[in-house]
């Protein structure tokens, strides 16, 4: 599954975009320097969201919606179209 898949599953099953839950992270104080396993649990307890799924979300709160090449252009299950993750939800695609 590409990094974009994690992100729109997460945004069907919680209703809420990574834009979304970046800013609740936010508001609940996580930054780039929170523990992951910190996050995992909020994400896991308010969210029901497995650590596969909640770790593609630390991801973006600690690094932005910037991801390496090493699958961009290949045709393997975790292809990713651009190394530019969409943020903003499904509707607005």
């Amino acid at each position: 599954m590409s990094f974009q898949a994690y992100l729109d599953n997460i945004e069907k099953q919680t209703n809420k975009t990574p834009n979304e839950l970046i800013t609740l992270a936010k508001k609940k104080g996580f930054t780039a320097d929170t523990k992951a396993g910190e996050i995992v649990a909020w994400l896991k307890e308010d969210f029901s969201l497995g650590r596969g799924h909640a770790m593609a979300i630390v991801h973006v709160i600690k690094h932005g919606a910037t991801i390496g090449d090493k699958h961009i252009g290949t045709s393997g299950a975790h292809a990713d179209d651009s190394n530019t993750l969409r943020l903003d939800g499904l509707k607005n695609r």
